[in-house]
């Protein structure tokens, strides 16, 4: 099975659609600890603080990147210090392995050394 940040977003359901709650785990586990899932809400949810707007809008933009390359788009709450993220597929009205292909994306962006 190839890692999540190898592959590609569809914007077909049959392709990607709703995940069963032990998917959701299993791909959770190949993500940041700082993922947050929720399965009652259907999503996946992180924060990022930066220590200046700056940094904070060019990791906004890389998130920006990474949605308009993979045509699957977060919701982002913004601000000086911080960017919120929220990744559900609202065509499966649930998660779908496209919000772990954009999460693992976004977990590599920031990757430590």
């Amino acid at each position: 099975m190839a890692k999540l940040v190898d592959q590609y977003c569809s914007s077909d359901p049959d392709k990607a659609p709703r995940l069963r709650e032990a998917e959701c785990e299993k791909w959770m586990s190949s993500l940041n600890e700082n993922w947050q899932l929720d399965l009652a809400q259907q999503q996946i949810s992180r924060t990022f603080e930066f220590k200046n707007y700056y940094q904070t809008t060019a990791f906004a933009n890389s998130v920006f990147w990474i949605a308009h390359q993979q045509n699957h788009h977060p919701d982002l709450t913004i601000s000086y210090k911080y960017c919120a993220i929220t990744y559900t597929t609202h065509s499966v009205k649930g998660l779908s392995i496209n919000d772990f292909i954009c999460a693992a994306r976004i977990d590599v962006l920031l990757k430590e050394a």
